[in-house]
C-alpha cells in the first residue's frame, strides 16, 4: 500500500500538579512513553470532604450481593489515602434490582432516602452510592429521577467489581466521586500557553446526540458545557436540551452559553473576557451553518447583555479515515504514534487552520487522531500555541490518570448529551398514561409533564445542574 509521507512533531507533555499526603502541592512528570501518571503516595489537588452520604443496595436480594462492610471500609480508606476525607455512610438501604424498572417505587425510595438523610444531618446527602448486581436498563430511570425532580448526585457500581475491590477500581470510583462533588483531581502546573496573559478565559464544549437510525420520531439532544474555575479550568457546568429530530444546529446556543457565562460570573464575580468553543460532530459541509447561524446567535445574545468577549470556535472531528503510522524501520516492531503527535502539513487544508493531534496512548488497535479545524479565531492563536493548549487540556480529564483522545470540553458535552438521551428514554417508557393510579401525590406532581418535550422531564434540578453529574 502506498501511503502519503508526512512529517509530524511530538509535543512535550505538560507538568502536572498533585498534592502530597500533607496537602502541599507537588509537581510531577508523566511517563515519557505512555504519558500516564500514578497516584500511589500522592493525593488529589482538592479533595472535597464527604460527610453526608449513603448507600442504596439494589443487589441486596441477589446471589452476588455486595459484601457491604469490607467494600465500604476499602473505599473509605482509598478516598482518605487520596486526600478525600470520607466519613462513614449515614445510612444503608436495602432494595431490589426490580425496583429500577418501577418509576413510582424508585421515586418514593429516593425521596425517602433524601428526607431521612436531611433529618439526620440537617442537610441533603452529598451523594448516594448505588450498588447493582448487573448492568440494567433501569439505570436510565435512576439517573433521570435523581438528576431532574429529586436532585441527588449518584455514583453507581457493580457488586461483582465492588467485592473484588482492586486498587485501580477503588481509585476510579474515588476520582469520579470527588469530581462530581466539585473537587479537583489533577491540574496543570504551568499556565496555559498564549491565552493566560490577562483576564478570565472560559472553555466551552458543544455536542448533539441523535436518535438511532431507525428512530424517526425521537428528538435530538444538545448539550453545552463550560468551565467555571479559571485558571485551573477543570470543573464544568452543563446544560442539556431537546431539539428537533436530527437537527445538527444547536437551537438558542447563544442563550445557553450566556447562562453558563452567568454561572461563571456568580462564582468568580467577573464575566470571562475570552471564550474558546469546541464543537463535536459537525461535518465540513456544516461549517457555514456554524459561522452564519450559531456564531451570529452567540454574538446577538451577548450583545443584548452588553457583553463583548473575544471568541474562538474550533471543530473537533473523530469521524474521518486518516490514520498515522510511524515509518517502517527494519527490526523495529510497528507501534502506534506516541501521545502528542501532531501533523499539520500535506494532509490538511491548503490554506485553512487545521491539524491532526493524537493526544492519547493507543495500547490496542490503531490510534485515531482527532482532526481540529479552527473556524473562527479572535485570539489569533498560532499553530504551536493552539496545539499545545489542546494537548494540555487533554491531561485534565477528571476520571482517569492519562491524557484522553478528545479535548475534554467536547468529551464532557458528549457525556451530557447522552444523559439527555437517557432522560428521554426513561420519560417515554413511563408516561402518565402508563403509570399506575397508585401514584403518591408527590410523585404524580413530579411526572405530570412526562411524555412531551416540555421542560420538566429534562430540566436539571437546581442542586445538580452546576455539578459534574455526567461523568
Amino acid at each position: 500500500m502506498n501511503m502519503t509521507k508526512v512529517v509530524g512533531r511530538v509535543l512535550e507533555p505538560p507538568e502536572l500538579k498533585l498534592a502530597a499526603p500533607n496537602g502541599k502541592a507537588i509537581k510531577i512528570e508523566v511517563d515519557k512513553d505512555k504519558c500516564h501518571w500514578n497516584l500511589m503516595g500522592k493525593c488529589v489537588v482538592d479533595g472535597k470532604p464527604i460527610e453526608r452520604w449513603g448507600i442504596v443496595d439494589f443487589s441486596a436480594s441477589d446471589q452476588n450481593r455486595v459484601k457491604y462492610e469490607p467494600f465500604i471500609q476499602k473505599l473509605i480508606s482509598k478516598c482518605r489515602s487520596l486526600g478525600i476525607r470520607m466519613e462513614e455512610p449515614l445510612f444503608y438501604q436495602d432494595a431490589a434490582m426490580s425496583m429500577l424498572s418501577n418509576v413510582v417505587r424508585l421515586t418514593e425510595l429516593l425521596e425517602a432516602v433524601n428526607d431521612s438523610a436531611c433529618r439526620v444531618k440537617r442537610g441533603r446527602p452529598q451523594f448516594i452510592l448505588c450498588v447493582m448486581s448487573r448492568r440494567d436498563i433501569g439505570y436510565k430511570n435512576l439517573k433521570w429521577i435523581c438528576e431532574t425532580p429529586v436532585g441527588l448526585v449518584t455514583q453507581c457500581c457493580l457488586s461483582m467489581r465492588a467485592n473484588k475491590a482492586n486498587d485501580q477500581y477503588l481509585t476510579y470510583l474515588a476520582l469520579k466521586i470527588n469530581a462530581k462533588l466539585g473537587g479537583s483531581n489533577v491540574e496543570l502546573f504551568n499556565p496555559f500557553p498564549h491565552i493566560n496573559d490577562e483576564g478570565h478565559v472560559m472553555f466551552l464544549g458543544a455536542d448533539v446526540n441523535h436518535p438511532a437510525s431507525r428512530d424517526m420520531i425521537s428528538p435530538s439532544f444538545a448539550a453545552v458545557v463550560g468551565t467555571t474555575n479559571w485558571p485551573t479550568a477543570n470543573r464544568y457546568a452543563a446544560r442539556v436540551q431537546p431539539q428537533l429530530h436530527r437537527q445538527e444546529k444547536i437551537v438558542n446556543i447563544g442563550e445557553i452559553c450566556l447562562e453558563l457565562v452567568e454561572i461563571y460570573a456568580r462564582l468568580k464575580r467577573v464575566r470571562p473576557g475570552k471564550l474558546v468553543l469546541f464543537c463535536d460532530g459537525v461535518s465540513d459541509s456544516q461549517f457555514n451553518m456554524v459561522l452564519n447561524e450559531e456564531l451570529q446567535d452567540l454574538k446577538k445574545a451577548f450583545a443584548e447583555k452588553d457583553y463583548k468577549p473575544t471568541i474562538t470556535i474550533i471543530m473537533a472531528q473523530k469521524r474521518h479515515q486518516t490514520r498515522l503510522f510511524l515509518e517502517d524501520v527494519d527490526g523495529v516492531p510497528i507501534v502506534n504514534v506516541p501521545p502528542g503527535t501532531v501533523v499539520d502539513t500535506i494532509v490538511v487544508h491548503p490554506f485553512e487552520f487545521d491539524f491532526y493531534l493524537c493526544s492519547h496512548y493507543g495500547g490496542i488497535g490503531t490510534s485515531k487522531p482527532t482532526h481540529y479545524h479552527v473556524l473562527w479565531d479572535e485570539h489569533r492563536f498560532s499553530s504551536d500555541h493552539l496545539q499545545k493548549l489542546i494537548y494540555n487540556l487533554c491531561f485534565t480529564f477528571a476520571r482517569c490518570t492519562k491524557p484522553v483522545s478528545l479535548v475534554p470540553p467536547v468529551y464532557y458535552a458528549d457525556l451530557a448529551a447522552y444523559r439527555g438521551r437517557l432522560y428521554h428514554k426513561a420519560a417515554m417508557e413511563h408516561s402518565p398514561n402508563s403509570m399506575a393510579s397508585s401514584f403518591s401525590s408527590k410523585a404524580s406532581t413530579l411526572f405530570s409533564s412526562v411524555g412531551s418535550n416540555e421542560e420538566r422531564f429534562y430540566k436539571l434540578h437546581a442542586d445538580v445542574e452546576n455539578m459534574m453529574f455526567f461523568i
